[in-house]
């Protein structure tokens, strides 16, 4: 039995994940981006309601707490709005049909929910429920006992199941250095209910599926869910690689479908389902005491008419965290990702993003679907970090960089797992310059390997010994940088507006369907 606590604390780890059923193969992610969806209908919804006289008992019946003890806040730099969205997997009240033997909760799902004013773009950040983080003092709120400061590291889910919203709050807070306004927290039968009542949403599966567990048993191909289903969709977890770390990836795909339902459908334009959609969210829903009417409304200007393009989803980098391999910890990296966010970096206005510069390279269709690791086969210092760069400008979606086995590679190499991944892998090598093309089935369906040889950096020792340099490099040295990369391209998201049948990556593995 694992310990809650790093060090020796002697608290029981809460055995209970989200869905009911134990963690994957990996370190568990914070999966279940279902209630991304949940709150952005809220949202939606609550500004083309607060006419209605009956809105106000709706708007009085979600659960408030006076969230206390936050301490020194972080600063605010800019006037975004920053909401902690948690995904309770608490089985009281109507929730007991998924599992009335499972007592207290934990905060399957964390999520920061960061909007900027006047409908200019979202990013939505989910954060490990796995992530080891600090053991704060946290008084008793919400029927939980709270906790004491203390060395050593707790698992960030058990910090919401001891402390509460507020203790998660104030964790998240201390953590990421991200200023948060506001806290949102959601149930199973919410997420059912909303999804049933925004008319289901739309799936697409790369195989069959036959999930005892989740009880999720679709064929294959593009599916038009109902709560119930979509509930199964992200509690499955034993298929691809088996693991939260991919279910998250999937999650993002089913709350970019969920947006652009709410979308097509013209969900704002119909009193009736709107006020429908709020009843149901309120009697799952419980938030900071904070959160007024008035502040939900200002809330709901910054988003209305905002299209799902722009709408990013990320998911917080970790790496596994040595002492427990079910556990993740976040790399100093990670702070460039909470500047960005703190400062408004990277995510573009609906304006700017629908906008490319004649010159820049627009992404080629063959990447769509793959994800790509690159290495360094040279040696060279930062050349795949470069390489990366140069492809996720182009649209590529990028897994992560690293070194070869050796840095012997005078020529790149791009490594394809099957014959499906082959256009992809010729895309990259026009993207790249050259290069080789070499199957390898060892690798995950949906992904591709590049290796960066020593000839990936000529171009670049020719300019800076002051020889010939081509006239083609010298016209590309020559034009405007492109605009920089949103956060999205840059930590391998997506935006609201993918193709939902471009989520091949995200079941990848030797589990298949089942």
């Amino acid at each position: 039995m694992n310990d809650n606590h790093q060090g020796g604390s002697g608290r029981a780890q809460p055995q209970a994940g989200f869905g009911g059923y134990g963690r994957g193969t990996r370190s568990a992610r914070a999966h279940a981006l279902g209630w991304v969806a949940v709150a952005l209908a809220l949202c939606l919804v609550v500004g083309s309601l607060a006419a209605y006289l009956k809105f106000r008992s709706v708007w009085d019946s979600i659960t408030r707490i006076d969230v206390t003890g936050l301490g020194q806040q972080p600063p605010k730099f800019t006037s975004a709005t920053n909401i902690l969205v948690i995904g309770s997997d608490s089985r009281a009240g109507p929730n007991r049909k998924f599992g009335a033997g499972i007592s207290g909760q934990r905060s399957d799902t964390i999520m920061i929910l960061h909007i900027l004013p006047a409908r200019r773009g979202v990013v939505v950040l989910s954060i490990p429920r796995d992530s080891v983080v600090p053991i704060l003092s946290c008084q008793p709120e919400d029927g939980t006992p709270g906790q004491v400061a203390r060395p050593g590291i707790e698992q960030i889910n058990a910090t919401f199941a001891y402390g509460g919203p507020g203790c998660l709050w104030k964790t998240v807070e201390q953590t990421t250095q991200l200023h948060l306004d506001h806290f949102i927290e959601l149930n199973f039968t919410g997420f059912e209910q909303v999804i049933d009542d925004v008319g289901g949403v739309s799936i697409c599966l790369p195989f069959p599926i036959d999930d005892p567990l989740s009880k999720l048993r679709l064929s294959q191909g593009v599916h038009h869910v109902m709560g119930a289903e979509a509930l199964a969709f992200w509690r499955a977890r034993y298929i691809g690689e088996g693991s939260d770390l991919q279910r998250i990836r999937r999650d993002q795909y089913l709350m970019a479908s969920v947006l652009q339902g709410i979308k097509q459908k013209d969900l704002l334009g119909s009193p009736a389902r709107l006020l429908k959609v709020i009843t149901d969210a309120a009697r799952s829903m419980t938030t900071d005491s904070g959160l007024t009417l008035a502040g939900m409304i200002t809330i709901v200007d910054s988003l209305r008419g905002l299209p799902p393009g722009a709408v990013q989803f990320i998911e917080l980098p970790t790496v596994e965290y040595g002492p427990n391999p079910n556990w993740v910890t976040w790399p100093a990296s990670d702070t460039a990702l909470f500047s960005a966010i703190a400062h408004d970096r990277g995510i573009r206005s609906v304006h700017t993003t629908a906008a490319r510069r004649p010159d820049a390279p627009a992404p080629a269709p063959a990447v769509d679907g793959v994800t790509v690791r690159v290495l360094s086969g040279s040696g060279v210092t930062g050349i795949a970090g470069q390489a990366a760069a140069d492809l996720t400008s182009r649209g590529v979606r990028i897994s992560g960089t690293g070194d070869a086995a050796a840095f012997s590679y005078e020529t790149s190499v791009i490594q394809y797992p099957s014959p499906a991944e082959q256009r992809a892998a010729a895309a990259v090598r026009t993207m790249l310059g050259g290069g080789q093309l070499q199957l390898d089935p060892a690798l995950a369906a949906g992904t591709l390997q590049v290796i960066i040889g020593a000839e990936f950096t000529v171009g670049r020792k020719a300019a800076a010994a002051g020889t010939a340099v081509p006239a083609a490099q010298t016209a590309a040295a020559a034009a405007p940088p492109a605009s920089p990369p949103s956060l999205a391209e840059t930590y391998g998201g997506i935006t609201g507006s993918t193709n939902v049948c471009n989520d091949g990556a995200a079941f990848a593995g030797p589990r298949g369907g089942s």
